[in-house]
């Protein structure tokens, strides 16, 4: 049914609605949906944030898929000690 609409239908329909619901109306809901865009994409960061802070456990370490930094320090005598996260570690 809505297959045959056209370019004029689409133009007829835009008039009705903008006739029937006015100019500010019609820009005030844009404005909400805007609004609502904006608030979902802010929530979708805010989850992704939450998932990444959760892959780090409760002692600093981060579990066996995540990335790992090693520390190298040497110290007054010349000795080299690397520090490796120990991930069998819970």
């Amino acid at each position: 049914m809505l297959n045959n609409i056209g370019l004029p239908g689409l133009l007829l329909i835009a008039v009705v609605v903008l006739v029937l619901f006015g100019r500010g109306k019609i820009s005030g809901m844009m404005g909400e949906v805007g609004k609502g865009i904006t608030a979902f994409k802010k929530g979708m960061d805010d989850g992704r944030r939450e998932i990444e802070d959760a892959t780090v456990t409760r002692d600093g370490v981060p579990p066996a898929g995540a990335h790992t930094t090693t520390t190298t320090t040497t110290s007054a005598d010349g000795t080299v000690t690397t520090i490796t996260p120990d991930r069998d570690r819970v």
